[in-house]
């Protein structure tokens, strides 16, 4: 028995957010709307979306002894999740400086703060929660060593969902662990490199396949997504909504996933799963306060 169906190992920020008419260009002042300030980061909008679904969650992560420390400690408990793994201090809570346009684009830049102290040590201290978890989600807001740290320190019959973003090229032992490696367009040209994976998806998907992760899931927005492994190659459609932000719902939908994958639910159907609830999570503003229940998730 697993006490956890995911434990999220990430980052947790403070979202700074302004409205925008259009994003500035290079050397260019706009102005914005009033400032918002809500919890984000990829590891903690990971939790909280799976716990919204009524996942048992926990999150491993770094914030400071601060204010927005604080904010995101309360929105964990709130939504439900063990943040028995939230470690306190050592650098102010990261933040993300956040535009969003009136299409629901958004542009972030991110000052990793406490983030980037969630150290190996952190990971191998906190060994009780990765075998006490069924699935294991990490991404790229945090260092990278850390990651790879995850990865030696799973136990045998945990599943290990990454999500490289912010990309970069990744190390074989990492790749090897993925099942899936998700990526959307950007994130799966950058680890791919200088290799040319021509115009179609499903060319991403076969190379980074044979770059050794088990399986891979490319997102594409509006379009979908496109699921790859040894079994072959399948489209997932979308939901079509009315977009109001994007900001978190890729986070949702990888949370999404990787319940889904650890309550049994084959690749693709946690992918059409996970799909819709993506697709509910951008008709409302913000990140966090933007993810669906199940039952909302149910009424698409």
């Amino acid at each position: 028995m697993y006490d956890y169906d995911l434990l999220v190992v990430g980052s947790a920020n403070a979202d700074l957010v302004i409205g925008v008419e259009r994003r500035p260009g290079a050397g260019e002042t706009v102005l914005g709307g009033d400032l918002t300030v809500h919890p984000g980061g990829k590891g903690a909008n990971q939790a909280v979306a799976a716990a919204r679904l009524g996942a048992r969650t926990a999150l491993l992560a770094r914030v400071g002894d601060d204010a927005h420390g604080r904010l995101l400690l309360d929105s964990q408990r709130a939504a439900g999740v063990d943040t028995v793994g939230v470690l306190v201090g050592g650098a102010p809570t990261g933040v993300a400086l956040i535009t969003v346009d009136p299409s629901g684009d958004n542009s972030i830049v991110v000052s990793p703060g406490a983030n980037g102290r969630l150290t190996p040590t952190d990971v191998r201290a906190a060994s009780c929660l990765l075998h006490a978890s069924r699935v294991v989600s990490a991404q790229l807001e945090i260092p990278l060593e850390t990651v790879v740290e995850v990865v030696r320190n799973l136990p045998e019959g945990s599943r290990f969902v990454l999500n490289p973003s912010p990309p970069r090229p990744l190390p074989a032992e990492v790749l090897a662990a993925c099942d899936p490696l998700i990526v959307n367009e950007h994130e799966a040209r950058v680890i791919l490199g200088d290799i040319s994976a021509g115009a179609r998806p499903e060319d991403w998907a076969g190379i980074l396949l044979a770059k050794g992760p088990r399986s891979v899931v490319v997102t594409l927005g509006a379009e979908g997504a496109l699921v790859a492994s040894m079994e072959g190659v399948t489209r997932v459609p979308s939901v079509k909504v009315d977009a109001v932000d994007t900001t978190g719902a890729g986070d949702a939908f990888t949370a999404a996933l990787a319940w889904r994958l650890g309550s049994g639910s084959s690749l693709a159907e946690a992918a059409a799963h996970a799909a819709r609830v993506g697709a509910a999570a951008v008709t409302k503003r913000g990140a966090q306060e933007s993810f669906p229940t199940a039952a909302e998730v149910d009424t698409l």
